[in-house]
């Protein structure tokens, strides 16, 4: 049987997913532009009332601690929008109330999102200060022409400049890369994720392009403005993006994302492994005690159902333990460790048979898309690029809600 590569399965292959990080998302949805391809909730307003904001969040931060008390927090991740734009002092202040409410562990992982405007990075070394000591950069590419056809407000002097600040003021630093743009080549992708490993952060996020529905990109291409790539072109980019990086020793360790051993994302990790979090800010989702929250999207609102409420919750749902174990598949398969079916079906009180299809594994085992060692399961290097095709067959229906 097909069995993981020693790189495709050192990412805490031996951990319990009950034995998972606690974690505090926090979402501010401001963005001084909307790019054409973000289907994130992210909002352009003329003016933010930062004190009613703090006031905001923090009640938030106080109703999620009250439902949710277990601590200390693992991880807190600040993402958006643009939460580079936030004023540091507020960064800081919800910082400091969620270790008071929650604890902070030893090492906790604190990340932020940034843009790399010259504005924004002057603010690294009083975000440090503030507790940052991760940032993730919004670089999205290495050429200027890409990053105007990408609606970004930077240039690549300016990203490269963003960096190097960053890279000295923060421990660990990760950048975004978009690539499988309309027209790239092989060629012309290689030599600039060569040079962006260069620059020798721990962590990088590759992401293909993707056109969503309700962006402009979306309508850009219904309107035939440009043509996507074709699947075949952007499969040899998915492919020369492992060889790079393998070779370069930051291999994947999910779908998009690649690391350094120890370098990973624990915030994101948590997610991927499905364990408890908190998410608070506009149109944040969480998962906690067994229930999906969901904040209010359009900022206006989330600050009436504060004024209203005391909390910004737009929804807050029980869900099944087949729902859960649906998400918690979903989610885990898309981590090159692969996920523990024993372990699975201790936390679900499900039956193997009732997690996965077990003829559609063989056959995806057969074919060189799917590994099984012992009860734990996981996508290969060539099954990763057909991760949702897979899931389609191989998750029963009822555990997605078909």
């Amino acid at each position: 049987m097909p069995m993981p590569s020693p790189s495709w399965s050192r990412i805490n292959s031996g951990a319990s997913i009950a034995n998972v990080a606690r974690a505090l998302y926090i979402h501010w949805p401001f963005c001084l532009k909307k790019c054409p391809y973000c289907d994130f909730n992210s909002h352009v307003r003329d003016r933010v009332d930062h004190k009613a904001w703090c006031n905001a969040l923090l009640a938030d931060i106080r109703y999620e601690a009250g439902v949710a008390c277990d601590g200390p927090l693992e991880s807190v991740f600040f993402g958006g929008g643009t939460p580079s734009l936030m004023p540091p002092q507020l960064v800081e202040t919800l910082l400091i109330e969620a270790e008071r409410l929650w604890g902070f562990a030893p090492d906790i992982e604190i990340t932020l999102e940034a843009n790399p405007s010259s504005i924004e990075a002057d603010r690294f070394t009083v975000l440090a200060r503030a507790g940052v000591n991760r940032v993730s950069l919004g670089l999205q590419s290495l050429n200027d022409r890409a990053l105007h056809f990408l609606g970004r407000l930077h240039d690549v002097a300016e990203g490269l400049q963003a960096l190097e600040i960053a890279q000295d003021n923060f421990d660990r630093v990760s950048f975004d890369l978009i690539y499988a743009l309309p027209g790239q080549t092989e060629d012309a992708w290689r030599t600039e994720l060569e040079r962006a490993l260069g620059f020798g952060t721990g962590h990088v996020s590759l992401y293909q392009l993707t056109i969503e529905p309700n962006t402009r990109f979306a309508t850009d291409v219904r309107r035939g403005v440009f043509d996507p790539l074709d699947n075949d072109p952007a499969a040899d980019l998915y492919a020369a993006t492992q060889e790079i990086t393998h070779s370069a020793g930051i291999p994947a360790y999910e779908i998009s994302n690649h690391a350094r051993p120890g370098q990973e994302s624990r915030h994101n990790l948590a997610y991927w492994h499905y364990a408890d979090y908190c998410g608070i800010g506009p149109g944040a989702h969480g998962r906690r005690d067994g229930a999906a929250t969901l904040r209010h999207k359009k900022p206006e609102n989330y600050l009436h159902a504060l004024n209203e409420h005391g909390n910004g919750l737009c929804e807050a749902r029980s869900l099944r333990p087949n729902e859960q174990a649906g998400e918690a598949l979903l989610m885990g398969l898309r981590v090159v460790a692969g996920l523990d079916l024993n372990a699975f079906s201790h936390r679900f009180a499900l039956l193997e048979e009732e997690l996965v299809n077990g003829d559609k594994l063989k056959l995806f085992q057969k074919l060189g898309l799917m590994w099984r060692n012992a009860s734990r399961i996981g996508l290969t290097p060539a099954g990763m690029p057909l991760l949702d095709a897979i899931l389609g067959e191989l998750v029963p229906a009822e555990l997605v809600g078909a």
